[in-house]
């Protein structure tokens, strides 16, 4: 059988693939790029770009109930889920004709299918061999659904999630990471009735514990029940196929009888996500897969098997889109660029949730600070207040905002920043600038602050 002899072959065209991809290309590189389904990857078709929307629309609907509270009389006659889907659905459409035709632009060979390894340097296509002098592996992750009765035949993941055509009146959702805390919150704004199921005692465990307690306060006020410390048994369908009307079996660490959620029209689950690497036939290579089952890599990117790179969800570190495209970047800098030492520094790596209200963190938590600098040389700032926006609501309406600064040594280096509230996520970008170039607690007090605004607390805690 012929084969096409490339100089890079990307499998998986998602953002980390296509970045590392057009940037060999800009080389002078003959590169390919193989996928299996829509190209732009999970960001674009079922991640953070449809939840950005999703999370715009619940947005709108806080503002227009808060409206109330600056003196508008605004009703709202109805809302369209179903016309929300359409546009949004448009929306990626149109993104996925862009990826393909930068990739045509950019003269990259686009390869439409399943890739499987034939050994360490061919790939098999839909029957046709492809070779790569240098492989590069971004498949990316996929939502998982526990084994629980149940649990797959009525329970839908987040990607389901992007499939709805209704809103449902009641939803449940178990998770504790950003994607079911970003379900949560959006079904909340929009209307629906919200439980959320966590296996421990509170959430967004990776983060900063001022910010998943403030947000977990935050959402029993806005009325979200959450159910924690809890493990669920089975899910079962009183309703239909096409209309379900779930029960969901739970128990608790205070209560280990079997209790009941009734009513529940969709049970999502967001407990996790796995590498997609079962197509590929890595048995053919000498790729090697960790405990969890994503791909082995080091600093460079490098596989255990010479020549096969992997980068972005498919390596489970730090699973975040901007991540991949810079590693994808870096890689191809150092392959076809002729920068030997570019590479990817994964240290204060900014992350946002979007949340309601959204919360974003760069560098360690207390926890961590405290671990690797030990107590006696770390020093915690902290403000906790409410934002101006709410100072013309009611008592129980308003929100609290809460940030963390975390120092280290003599010079109060500051080694992580926690924020929750309004406008976290925009305001947490140019602080982040700041912490990667090393910032100590005196820059921040040597910056004039902008007034009125949430942001100055960060340059004026004490």
């Amino acid at each position: 059988m012929s084969r096409q002899l490339f100089d890079y072959l990307v499998i998986g065209g998602g953002s980390g693939g296509i970045a590392s991809a057009r940037r060999a290309a800009s080389y002078g590189a003959k590169v390919a790029v193989i996928e299996a389904s829509r190209w732009g990857g999970t960001c674009v078709n079922l991640g953070c770009v449809p939840k950005k929307v999703m999370w715009n629309a619940a947005s709108l609907s806080e503002y227009i109930h808060e409206a109330k509270g600056y003196g508008f009389d605004v009703k709202v006659n109805s809302f369209s889920w179903a016309a929300l889907k359409q546009k949004r659905d448009e929306y990626i459409a149109r993104l996925n004709r862009i990826y393909e035709n930068n990739l045509d632009k950019d003269t990259i060979t686009r390869i439409e299918g399943l890739a499987r390894f034939v050994d360490k340097k061919v790939i098999e296509v839909n029957g046709v061999e492809y070779e790569g002098k240098h492989i590069l592996i971004a498949t990316g992750s996929q939502a998982w659904i526990p084994n629980h009765p149940g649990a797959v035949e009525y329970g839908i993941t987040s990607d389901g999630f992007f499939d709805l055509d209704y809103l449902p009146k009641k939803v449940a959702i178990a998770g504790a990471g950003y994607i079911a805390i970003e379900i949560a919150g959006i079904f909340n704004a929009l209307g629906s009735e919200v439980t959320l199921f966590c296996r421990k005692d509170h959430f967004l465990r990776t983060f900063d514990e001022i910010i998943y307690n403030t947000l977990m306060d935050e959402y029993r006020r806005v009325g979200i029940k959450l159910v924690m410390s809890s493990k669920i048994d089975r899910l079962e369908n009183h309703g239909t196929a096409d209309k379900k009307l779930l029960e969901v079996k739970y128990t608790t660490a205070d209560s280990p009888e079997l209790q009941t959620l009734s009513g529940v029209e969709e049970f999502i689950w967001a407990v996790g996500r796995s590498a997609k690497v079962e197509p590929l036939n890595l048995g053919a290579t000498d790729v090697k897969l960790d405990e969890q089952g994503f791909i082995t890599v080091d600093e460079w990117q490098a596989t255990s098997s010479e020549g096969i790179f992997a980068l972005g969800d498919v390596c489970g570190n730090i699973m975040l889109t901007p991540v991949a495209i810079a590693a994808g970047r870096r890689l191809s800098d150092r392959l076809f660029g002729g920068m030997k030492d570019r590479k990817l520094d994964y240290t204060n790596v900014p992350a946002v949730v979007f949340s309601h209200p959204t919360a974003g963190s760069v560098g360690l938590t207390e926890a961590e600070a405290r671990k690797q600098y030990g107590d006696d040389q770390i020093k915690i700032y902290r403000t906790k207040f409410i934002n101006m926006y709410f100072t013309v609501f009611e008592q129980s309406q308003k929100q609290f905002t809460a940030y963390k600064l975390v120092c280290a040594g003599p010079e109060e280096r500051v080694v992580g920043l926690h924020l929750v509230g309004r406008q976290s996520d925009e305001i947490l970008q140019g602080f982040s600038v700041a912490i990667k170039m090393g910032a100590t607690k005196e820059d921040f007090d040597n910056t004039v602050a902008i007034h009125p605004t949430a942001a100055e607390e960060l340059v004026t805690m004490r």
